[in-house]
C-alpha cells in the first residue's frame, strides 16, 4: 500500500479547527506562519502491526540494558559530570527512530527531547480513511492522557507524592525555534489538566535560595527541550544548580541522556556478546542483535578500516543533533574524513530507509521514511512517521513531513 496509494488523508478543515479549539484567539499566529505550512504530509504511512510490535520489543530491550550495572558504569564513565546524579525521573518523551528495512525495524538514533509529538497527536485527530483498509493510527485517541500520567509520574519519581504546580517548557530562544507551536499546543494540554505552564529561555530562569525561578514565580518542573544535554554552557547555570540540587525535577534531563541517548551508547547497544556478559537475557540481546546496526566509535586505530568501508557506513557526531554535522559514508571525501578524525563520531552500518509513495502537485514521487516511537519507560505514547528526500529527515521536501501511521492487522 505504500507503494500505491496515493490518497490523500489529510483533513486540513480539521486541522484548523483542532488548533483552534485549542488555542483560541491565539491559533492565527501559529497557523499563519510559514513553518506549519511544511510540518504535514497529505498523506499516511502504512506498517503492520507485527512490525511495531518488533520495535516495542527493541524499545523494552533497551529499557532492560539500561538497568544492568556494568553498563551504567561503562555510560557514564564517558558521560559529564552533571550526568553523575541521578534523582529518579526517567525521562519524558524519550524517541526512538527507526529505518523499516527489508529484514525488519533498525533502531537508527535515541532521543531524549524527541520533538514532535504534539503535533503529531493533532494530525492523529485529521485523518480520513482510504482505500478500504481496516486501520487504526497508533496512539493519537489516548495521547492527552497519556502525557499528563507521565508528567506526574516523573515528579512522584523525584518527589514521592502530589504534582507540580508550575511547569515551564524550556528551550533556547523558543519563539524562534521551528517547533514552536508545539509548545504552544504542549503548554495548552498542560493548562487544561491544572498545570500552571510557562514557556521559558534559559536566560528566563533565576536560581536562589535552593529553589529555581520565573520573575517571582517558583518553578516545580521543568519540561526540557534544550539541545545542551548536560546543561554546561554558561547561560544554563540556574538550570544546572536546579538540577544538581534537586530543587526542580527537570525531566529529561543529562542522567537520562547520558544512560540512554548518548550516540556512543550505540556502540555497546550493537554489542551482543558484551551485553550478555553483562547479564541481559537472551531474548533482549535477540531483539538488539537483528535491531541494532553495528556501531563503531571513530578513532585513529579503525580509521584505515572505516574509510575502506565507508560506503557501507553512516557518520555521525557523538554530540551531534537534528542530523547535524552527519554524513553518508559514500559521499565522503578524504578532507571530510579527516575532520571526522579530528572529532568525537560514531560509524553506524547504514540502513535503507523504506519508501512512500506522494502525489505532489499531480505528479507522483517516492519519498524516504522514518518511523518514530515517543515512549514513557517504554510504554509507547505515540507512533509516526516522517518523510522526506536527502540524505536526513527535515521539513523542506514538498509532500514530506510528519505522517500518521495506520496499522494494519497481519491479515490485510
Amino acid at each position: 500500500m505504500n507503494q500505491h496509494c496515493i490518497c490523500v488523508t489529510l483533513d486540513q478543515s480539521a486541522i484548523v479547527h483542532n488548533i483552534a479549539d485549542q488555542l483560541g484567539d491565539n491559533a492565527d499566529e501559529i497557523l499563519s506562519s510559514a513553518a506549519w505550512q511544511q510540518f504535514f504530509s497529505s498523506t499516511a504511512v502504512f506498517i503492520r502491526e507485527q512490525i511495531l510490535e518488533q520495535m516495542k520489543g527493541i524499545v523494552h530491550a533497551l529499557e532492560a540494558v539500561a538497568t544492568l550495572p556494568d553498563y551504567r558504569r561503562r555510560v557514564l564513565s564517558w558521560a559529564p559530570q552533571s550526568a553523575q546524579v541521578d534523582s529518579g525521573p526517567s525521562g519524558a518523551f524519550m524517541g526512538y527512530d527507526f529505518h523499516l528495512g527489508a529484514d525488519g525495524p533498525r533502531l537508527i538514533e535515541v532521543n531524549t527531547n524527541a520533538g514532535g509529538a504534539f503535533l503529531n497527536a493533532v494530525m492523529g485527530h485529521a485523518q480520513i480513511q482510504c482505500c478500504g483498509a481496516s486501520t487504526r493510527i497508533s496512539g493519537a485517541e489516548s495521547f492527552d492522557s497519556a502525557v499528563v500520567a507521565q508528567f506526574d509520574s516523573e515528579w512522584r519519581a523525584q518527589r514521592g507524592s502530589g504534582r507540580p504546580k508550575t511547569i515551564a517548557i524550556v528551550d533556547e530562544q523558543p519563539a524562534e525555534q521551528y517547533l514552536y507551536p508545539e509548545f504552544r499546543l504542549a503548554q495548552q494540554l498542560l493548562r487544561n489538566n491544572g498545570f500552571d505552564a510557562l514557556i521559558l529561555s534559559p536566560s528566563d530562569l533565576r536560581y536562589k535560595d535552593g529553589a529555581l525561578y520565573s520573575g517571582d514565580k517558583q518553578i516545580d518542573m521543568v519540561y526540557n527541550r534544550l539541545v545542551d544535554f548536560g546543561l554546561q554552557a554558561p547561560e544554563q547555570a540556574a538550570l544546572r544548580s536546579a538540577w544538581l540540587d534537586g530543587s526542580a525535577v527537570i525531566t529529561p534531563n543529562p542522567f537520562v541522556h547520558a544512560l540512554r541517548a548518548d550516540k556512543r551508547n550505540l556502540a555497546l547497544l550493537s554489542d551482543r556478546d558484551t551485553l550478555l556478559d553483562w547479564g541481559l537475557s537472551r531474548e533482549h540481546s535477540e531483539f538488539l542483535q537483528h535491531g541494532v546496526p553495528r556501531t563503531v566509535q571513530v578513532n585513529a586505530t579503525n580509521a584505515d578500516e572505516l574509510w575502506q568501508q565507508r560506503k557501507q557506513l553512516f557518520f555521525k557526531p557523538v554530540a551531534g543533533h537534528g542530523s547535524k554535522g552527519v554524513y553518508r559514508g559514500s559521499k565522503l571525501t578524504k578532507g571530510t574524513f579527516a575532520r571526522i578524525l579530528d572529532s568525537d563520531y560514531i560509524a553506524q552500518a547504514y540502513v535503507p530507509p523504506s519508501e512512500r509513495v506522494v502525489l505532489v502537485d499531480g505528479e507522483q514521487q517516492m519519498l524516504k521514511v522514518d518511523v518514530r516511537l515517543y515512549t514513557y519507560k517504554g510504554a509507547v505514547l505515540l507512533a509516526a512517521a516522517r518523510l522526506y528526500q536527502g540524505q536526513t529527515t527535515n521539513f523542506r521536501t514538498p509532500g514530506g513531513g510528519f505522517a500518521p501511521l495506520l496499522l494494519l492487522n497481519s491479515a490485510e
